[in-house]
């Protein structure tokens, strides 16, 4: 049997991923078969062992494409932001359209993969973090400059984010209403700058 060269090899791989990024993303994890996927890539079971040693493995080859395709992207976005307020705003609106650009492996992560007994300190988890280190490195850098409190902390800045980021997108990601992007990142920008409370201006002696 003539040996497949490297080219050919890489070629039937990546259309290995993109089948099953497709069937992962229509049916999720759980239902989602090998025989689909290998249908999906015009190829057969057999085939996709020997490239992937299972189907979870699949799934992270997936989800790691997916994610530093996103953290490449997020990251030369923010840079571009001059101030503290519009790196802030950037992450946040990008960060919403990529729950709009890609719903259903947003939806993968959030209801399969995340809530695996199995996914705390996976390689999954770890390119999660990898993603968050980017709102980490804004906030750090706005303490650095004197833009933010120096007492804050970056860690709950994140959890507060990205748990209201993905609160809000729930509804699109489950299909029952579009996400307004440019007005919920302004407004949540708006709402972390700025605080919720008006306060008193102190009168002048």
């Amino acid at each position: 049997m003539p040996a497949i060269s490297p080219q050919r090899m890489r070629v039937r791989y990546e259309a290995i991923l993109a089948a099953a990024t497709r069937v992962f993303a229509e049916k999720g994890y759980s239902a989602a078969s090998i025989t689909e996927i290998a249908q999906a890539a015009s190829i057969s079971d057999g085939l996709i062992y020997k490239y992937f040693e299972n189907k979870r493995a699949l799934l992270e080859q997936v989800l790691t494409h997916f994610y530093e395709r996103v953290i490449a992207d997020l990251a030369a976005k923010v840079s571009a932001g001059k101030t503290f307020e519009e790196r802030l705003h950037i992450l946040v609106s990008e960060h919403m359209r990529t729950f709009v650009a890609d719903t259903d492996l947003c939806r993968l992560f959030i209801c399969e993969v995340r809530t695996a007994s199995d996914y705390r300190g996976s390689a999954i988890h770890q390119l999660n973090r990898r993603y968050t280190q980017v709102l980490l490195k804004i906030v750090d850098d706005g303490i650095a400059n004197g833009e933010v409190p120096a007492d804050l902390d970056p860690r709950l800045v994140r959890d507060m984010l990205f748990g209201a980021i993905e609160h809000l997108s729930w509804r699109h990601v489950s299909g029952s209403q579009p996400l307004d992007v440019p007005r919920i990142a302004r407004s949540l920008t708006d709402m972390l700058l700025n605080g919720l409370a008006i306060r008193k201006r102190k009168a002048r002696r």
